[in-house]
């Protein structure tokens, strides 16, 4: 068993991205083809390959970051998770061995810690702690433990509005009765533009993304980068932005409405059509992403995912000082 920097591994970017592919719990975010999206000054890329009997076993996306005078091995800042990805017939010695390799290297080449966000269980095809356990026992320590809200999609169709709760099923008959029309779209400026005014009011940010980063990933990601949008007419009143994690999850990674229209209710029926759709298509779960930050829960957020029948689950980032 040892660990290299992809960089000099001699494994090919279409490699890394089949290995990825054909992972137990990798996701796009897990792909160099995601993460080179990014302006390349951005990030000191520091990826990692574990090879057994000189064969993959499993990947690390990485960076080096500066924290506090540390220098920090990490989960690739440019993507919601990282962590290992490895195939399903990954055995636990082969978890210990990965952690334990990736030790020697950190150490090796002068790192103060190591920090990894692992993919929440459900974007195993078959559920393990191995890599948990064996971070656990080489004495990482949970960093935080944020609560990401997901929904099962393994229901009938014709079952799905009775998994909501009372408000939100009376919501959706109500964006139905009002003729809320809810159509994949392509009309990415018109949601951007409603997008990055909830969130200066609301929260006084700007998206993650920038428009042209958006319209990027969109163009790399075709398939998997959908905007569903909720239309009265020809306007546009609300919207959601999905990634297609993996063949298990898709994640809803922006949600937006236009507040003049709020009486429409335009967001239950969205997310009312893309469970449907989503799930018609053999998705097993909908990823409404954390509603913590730092382990502070926003209760309000929290509630309105629960209505869509959401139940949380762990996104865990583990930490260890070398």
């Amino acid at each position: 068993m040892e660990i290299i920097p992809f960089k000099s591994s001699g494994i090919s970017e279409k490699e890394w991205e089949e290995f990825v592919d054909n992972s137990d719990n990798g996701t796009i975010f897990h792909t160099r083809k995601f993460l080179s999206y990014h302006p390349k000054d951005k990030f000191i890329d520091s990826s990692l390959v574990v090879l057994k009997d000189g064969k993959p076993l499993s990947l690390l996306p990485a960076v080096k970051i500066n924290r506090e005078g540390k220098n920090i091995l990490s989960s690739h800042s440019g993507a919601s998770y990282g962590g290992f990805v490895y195939k399903q017939d990954l055995n636990i010695r082969d978890a210990f061995d990965s952690v334990e390799a990736l030790l020697k290297y950190a150490k090796k080449q002068k790192f103060d810690a190591i920090q990894l966000t692992a993919p929440p269980m459900i974007y195993q095809t078959k559920y393990s702690n191995y890599f948990d356990f064996a971070l656990f026992r080489n004495d990482f320590v949970y960093l935080k433990r944020e609560i990401s809200s997901v929904v099962q999609l393994d229901v009938k169709k014709e079952e799905l509005l009775s998994t909501f709760r009372l408000e939100a099923r009376t919501a959706v008959r109500k964006a139905i009765n009002q003729n809320i029309e809810i159509v994949e779209t392509d009309r990415f400026e018109d949601y951007y533009a409603i997008l990055k005014k909830n969130l200066k009011m609301r929260h006084n940010v700007n998206p993650t993304h920038t428009l042209d980063e958006l319209l990027k990933l969109k163009k790399m990601f075709p398939a998997k980068i959908r905007l569903f949008g909720a239309f009265l007419g020809e306007t546009l009143i609300a919207g959601v932005c999905n990634f297609s994690a993996n063949p298990n999850v898709v994640l809803a990674f922006y949600i937006s409405h236009d507040e003049d229209y709020q009486k429409y209710r335009p967001v239950n029926l969205l997310f009312y059509e893309i469970m449907k759709r989503y799930g018609e298509e053999g998705y097993r779960f909908l990823d409404f992403g954390i509603f913590t930050v730092n382990m502070e829960p926003n209760w309000g957020l929290g509630r309105f995912k629960e209505n869509f029948g959401a139940r949380g689950i762990f996104r865990d980032t583990f930490y260890k000082n070398l």
